[in-house]
């Protein structure tokens, strides 16, 4: 396992975060031993969907090669670091069904996996078979996607995931990629963690915001965290934003919402404390 500096003001989708120290696990063995010295460690991965404090401790992200496709006949084994573009162009090019979901996704597949990132009722879920990853030896085992708990943007998995083992079906659409591209047309570029909430039953996180005035709405010292006129689920960083201004509109959203509306908006955002 080996020490490295990461500027999350850089790294981090939103950019927003301090330089910390981050332990690169390079085997098994290197997260096994982590497990020894602390009970959670903080992942970060792509840092696509997180907001890192600048007091976070205990951080740790997979070397990057982990980020690696190989065909194993029957199935895929992707590595977590692996970008979801890559796989995606992967699938496109070997006519791989199920993968069109990842056209326009940002992240690592680990964190894709985590989240059980998707696009409405369509999931990675559907085309995952199991994770790789340490249970209670410094080895890789075989976790069954069943046993995972995946769910609407939430999985029951805690530790570090290495690979993705997926199914391989023939059949890649293009009419499903040209979909979710129109999908995605009012999301906007900015910095951000892609959606800030999960959207509640029977309901959008984007217009309960919208209800209680947020949207557009400059916040901070620097005036330039709001959540996005373009889609107001989406916290966008247009300069100089420091962790506790988008902690504290991400609560202030929180509030709001509770009190008009007596509904609890649940983080899709992680973050590390």
């Amino acid at each position: 396992m080996i020490q490295k500096v990461i500027d999350f003001a850089v790294y981090s989708s939103i950019k927003i975060g301090a330089a910390l120290q981050v332990s690169i696990i390079q085997t098994p063995q290197d997260y096994y031993e982590s497990l020894q010295y602390t009970i959670s460690p903080n992942i970060v991965g792509a840092a696509n969907n997180l907001l890192v404090s600048p007091n976070a401790k205990n951080l740790i992200m997979l070397d990057k090669k982990f980020s690696y496709i190989k065909d194993c006949g029957d199935y895929l084994e992707v590595g977590a670091l692996t970008p979801s573009g890559k796989l995606f162009s992967y699938a496109k090019k070997h006519n791989l069904a199920g993968f069109e979901i990842l056209s326009g996704l940002p992240g690592s597949i680990g964190g894709i996996i985590k989240m059980n990132a998707g696009l409405k009722e369509y999931e990675i879920k559907s085309t995952l078979l199991g994770i790789l990853s340490v249970q209670k030896s410094p080895t890789l085992d075989f976790i069954k996607a069943d046993s995972l708990q995946l769910s609407y943007r939430s999985s029951a998995i805690n530790q570090l995931i290495f690979a993705g083992i997926f199914k391989k079906e023939q059949g890649f659409n293009p009419n499903l990629v040209k979909l979710f591209k129109e999908m995605r047309e009012n999301q906007p570029k900015d910095p951000s963690f892609g959606s800030c909430f999960k959207n509640p039953p029977n309901d959008f996180a984007g217009r309960l915001i919208e209800s209680v005035g947020l949207k557009g709405v400059p916040f901070g010292a620097n005036k330039t965290l709001m959540f996005s006129p373009k889609h107001a689920n989406f916290l966008i960083n247009l300069g100089k934003s420091s962790f506790d201004e988008a902690l504290e509109l991400i609560l202030l959203a929180k509030d709001y919402v509770s009190k008009k509306h007596n509904i609890t908006l649940q983080n899709e955002v992680q973050i590390l404390q």
